[in-house]
């Protein structure tokens, strides 16, 4: 009996030096520690980059907006000029920077309205199925002092899979970002 218990511990022996000699060692813990904190920091960093990229697209999408209204506002854009067509491609043509080419996705309202109290009053609605509302979307920018608006939607593609579920308004993994500008009509001829 005796020799069975030094048997089993003699072949024990070994394996418990093992493990200490194992545990201090510390030529590998840099790797170790690297891998362990890669994933997240990576993680953190696509996060950061899809954000800072959306928020770049949203940008360039509003001082577009900007642009346009003022041409429309001030009369350098005609209103017999414009249809939903050539709006988009208005629109498109700058946007192309930070968006595929020829702007899939790309919605846009431009109306006149009796007064701003009206413009204020139109909400951005969503169907049953998230995706975006444009019922009642039209191209029917109004004469000389009129009251508009024009609202420019872009349906963005999230790029990072790990992001899409908790970035994505609409469906099919895309959120919406949107500009909008409300103005009076200069006194130009029409």
């Amino acid at each position: 009996m005796g020799s069975e218990t030094n048997d089993t511990e003699q072949a024990t022996r070994p394996r418990r030096r093992l493990w200490a000699r194992f545990f201090r060692d510390r030529r590998g813990s840099t790797a170790i520690e690297f891998t362990m904190l890669a994933i997240p920091f990576s993680l953190l960093v696509f996060a950061i980059l899809e954000s800072c990229i959306s928020f770049a697209g949203q940008q360039v999408m509003a001082n577009v907006t900007d642009d346009i209204a003022r041409q429309l506002r001030t009369g350098q854009i005609r209103r017999t000029q414009i249809t939903e067509t050539s709006l988009k491609a208005l629109i498109c043509n700058r946007l192309e920077v930070v968006v595929s080419k020829g702007c899939p996705g790309l919605v846009v309202d431009l109306r006149e309205f009796p007064n701003f109290a009206a413009a204020a009053a139109v909400k951005i609605k969503f169907t049953a199925n998230r995706d975006l509302d444009t019922t009642g979307f039209a191209v029917t920018p109004g004469p000389s002092l009129s009251k508009n608006m024009l609202r420019v939607f872009y349906k963005w593609p999230v790029m990072t899979d790990f992001l899409r579920k908790s970035m994505s308004n609409l469906k099919d993994g895309k959120t919406l970002h949107f500009a909008s500008v409300t103005w009076q009509n200069e006194p130009f001829d029409d």
